[in-house]
């Protein structure tokens, strides 16, 4: 087969190493692609929302499958685009049709979907510009800490937690009323602040079956103790230790089946990964979010713990037989700390030189925010590279990234030094 991912982050050169170790993968192509995929795949300089160029390379290349990584073209409708399009529409795409993506693309449609479904999540309710007054009313009836979520697309950033009253309404007034995260706030979600310690489930699902991959938590935070500015995520642990048989019984119970279900009953067409952000609140799963594609970096700790060939599980997907899959895990922790531009999520340089690559022994090394020029590894953006390892325990596993990530070096690289710090 000839297969092509969309994306440039670590996550796709995650799902490049991976689908590269198949025997059915012929040929593999990663557009835009990063310097890691390009050591393993072609790469094209193409936006993963320019349809028609993906258009234009998917028949020039004889592509066969078409893997989305972010959440953009899903969004945006890329399978609607194949489906509806009589030269791309025998040709399988891995993620789910727009009317689907919009439990990721409204924070508000979520919760609705929650609601209608009985699976358990925060209490909440939305409001626009219009109602911002009664907004702050809402907000009087919380007890503090404020949660404030962007109802569309914020790459990661669109939530706020905040312990003040006058500056939860005043954040509210300027996610609302002065466009702070652009159209994507121009609702915004107010829920009860749930008290408890996150992790992330990852389903497969065909539209009628579904296969639940290994669980874990990243750690979102810039600063060490979980501090400071969101971001993409610094660092993730799979398996999650508190993620006991019975709690994973629960979740699957509670939230995987009626959401399964649920996509079936409201006829929403679903092909790939839904990822489940939950909270365990005392021994119970709530549901904090849903995305419609893997995360970034759980990805880099999930599939290098899958011992299954990811192409033939992406055929299941694409023919409906994902019930035939039996998945396999392998026993080992993994973890994964990813290496920041200096200042990252705020303002930071671009074209930093990497060095020390070639020296990492015992890890695997996934790309990010960073390019070729010139025959050099340089950074180019926020998130530069993730450091995952193995090992018996997370323990032994984060040990291993920490001694490989002190061999590389670039200027203000930074990263946090107590990923796992809670568990």
């Amino acid at each position: 087969m000839n297969i092509l991912i969309l994306g440039s982050g670590g996550r796709e050169h995650t799902f490049a190493w991976k689908l590269k170790q198949s025997p059915l993968c012929r040929s593999l192509f990663v557009a835009p692609g990063n310097s890691g995929t390009d050591a393993i795949a072609e790469n094209v300089a193409i936006s993963v929302t320019d349809f028609e160029a993906i258009k234009t390379l998917v028949l020039d290349k004889k592509i066969d499958m078409v893997v989305v990584g972010p959440e953009d073209p899903l969004v945006q409708g890329i399978h609607d685009f194949f489906l509806n399009d009589e030269a791309l529409k025998h040709i399988s795409v891995i993620g789910p049709e727009k009317a689907a993506a919009e439990l990721e693309g409204s924070k508000e449609f979520a919760k609705e979907f929650m609601i209608r479904h009985n699976i358990p999540t925060a209490a909440y309710e939305s409001f626009s510009a219009e109602t911002v007054e009664a907004g702050y009313a809402f907000l009087e009836t919380l007890n503090p800490p404020y949660v404030l979520k962007a109802d569309g697309l914020a790459a990661g950033k669109g939530v706020l937690i905040l312990n003040d009253l006058a500056e939860a309404k005043a954040e509210l007034k300027s996610m609302l009323v002065d466009a702070k995260f652009g159209e994507a706030s121009t609702k915004v979600v107010i829920e009860e602040f749930l008290d408890g310690i996150e992790l992330s489930c990852f389903v497969l699902t065909d539209g009628k079956n579904y296969k639940i991959l290994p669980t874990a938590k990243d750690y979102k935070r810039i600063g060490e103790g979980d501090t400071g500015l969101n971001t993409g995520g610094m660092g993730a642990v799979s398996p999650v230790p508190f993620a006991t048989p019975e709690f994973l019984n629960k979740i699957e119970e509670q939230v995987v089946k009626p959401t399964i279900n649920g996509l079936q009953k409201d006829k929403l067409p679903y092909k790939g990964f839904v990822f489940i952000g939950l909270i365990k609140v005392g021994d119970e799963p709530k549901v904090i979010e849903y995305n419609v594609r893997m995360g970034d970096p759980e990805t880099e700790v999930v599939l290098p713990r899958l011992k299954n060939d990811l192409v033939e599980i992406f055929q299941a997907i694409a023919n409906q037989t994902l019930d035939t899959i039996t998945i396999e895990i392998d026993e080992r922790a993994a973890t994964t700390i990813m290496l920041v531009s200096g200042g990252y999520p705020e303002a930071y340089e671009k074209g930093k030189e990497i060095t020390g690559l070639n020296k990492l022994e015992n890890v695997l090394a996934f790309h990010a925010g960073s390019i070729i020029k010139d025959d050099k590894v340089i950074t180019s953006g926020g998130r530069v590279m993730a450091i995952t390892s193995y090992g018996s325990t997370y323990d032994e596993a984060l040990k291993k990234s920490y001694q490989n990530i002190d061999k590389l070096h670039f200027d203000k690289m930074y990263y946090r030094k107590d990923i796992g710090f809670d568990l």
